[in-house]
């Protein structure tokens, strides 16, 4: 009986079940779980690009936000960039770029050549027709009218024309001067916030011409009518980089400035906030409503960055 059985051929034996196989199967066993891996990465970036973030709003598309910012990425020094440059420089992982650069690439809004990126022309149909039309008072407006409704407060923008500020934009909550401000109402600079700051930007040889030359009018029984204090006023505000007017235009008025730059840095115009004398004190504008036009002027500031000189 054992002879039969030795002579018999007997089958493979199967390995266990869970036993870790060789050679060609390992390979492809670890191919597929990278495969796995990369594909898991990529539905957890998807679903972390579409879902909404609480802090910023339901209504943000995170997939278009992380979009535009490997369009933001490319500039003079770098107009040809490779996925693993893109990622460093836009903070996003490689396969989303990937995704975001094949979009691109198959719209008509860029090319590849080899490894690297590039972006075409076709750009620039993207609202390049409307951003020519702009002014700098519709750059500006929207910036205004958010700063009025945080505040509470009216809010305007001016620029500089022969000694006097000239109002480009407004936004009103309540009327708090005899006279009626519309686009195109004139003050003199001397006697405004905004015209102070606008003034105090000027180089010192100009500032010299102006204070020699200006003959102040006394608007209210506040106004500073003294040219040498009025030319210490102006450096007080170019050091503090803001300006508080305390009745001096109106009584009863109260307001406060800061400049608006262009991408060279020049004082191209400058926002205030008006508001009535009582309650508060000069001080509590300050503290109040300093910091809220400050961040108001930085985002106007950086609209007015990648757009070069704009008409008034």
């Amino acid at each position: 009986m054992e002879d039969r059985d030795r002579g018999r051929r007997m089958p493979p034996a199967r390995p266990p079940a869970g036993a870790v196989r060789t050679g060609g199967a390992r390979a492809v066993g670890a191919e597929a779980r990278a495969a796995g891996a990369e594909a898991r990465a990529a539905g957890a970036e998807a679903r972390a690009a579409d879902g909404p973030e609480p802090a910023r709003g339901a209504e943000v598309i995170r997939s278009l936000e992380r979009g535009l910012s490997v369009i933001r990425v490319f500039d003079a020094g770098h107009p040809r960039l490779t996925l693993s440059e893109i990622a460093s420089r836009s903070g996003m992982t490689r396969a989303g770029v990937r995704r975001a650069m094949n979009t691109l690439v198959d719209l008509g809004y860029a090319a590849q050549t080899g490894r690297e990126f590039s972006l075409r022309p076709r750009l620039l149909d993207l609202g390049f027709e409307q951003l020519a039309d702009l002014t700098l008072a519709d750059v500006i407006t929207p910036h205004l009218q958010a700063l009025s409704a945080r505040v509470g407060e009216s809010a305007s923008a001016s620029v500089l024309d022969a000694g006097q500020i000239v109002y480009i934009a407004r936004v009103a909550t309540r009327s708090i001067m005899r006279v009626r401000i519309r686009t195109g109402t004139r003050f003199p600079a001397e006697s405004t916030s905004m015209g102070r700051v606008l003034l105090a930007s000027r180089s010192e040889d100009w500032i010299d011409g102006f204070i020699a030359s200006v003959r102040v009018e006394r608007r209210s029984s506040y106004t500073t009518t003294d040219t040498a204090q009025l030319r210490a006023i102006l450096a007080k505000v170019r050091r503090q980089g803001y300006a508080l007017v305390d009745q001096e235009l109106e009584e009863g008025l109260r307001s406060l400035a800061v400049p608006v730059h262009d991408r060279d840095g020049n004082v191209v115009a400058a926002i205030n906030v008006a508001t009535a004398v009582v309650p508060g004190t000069p001080g509590d504008l300050v503290e109040r409503v300093l910091p809220e036009l400050r961040r108001t002027a930085a985002a106007i500031d950086a609209d007015l960055r990648p757009l070069g000189h704009l008409e008034v």
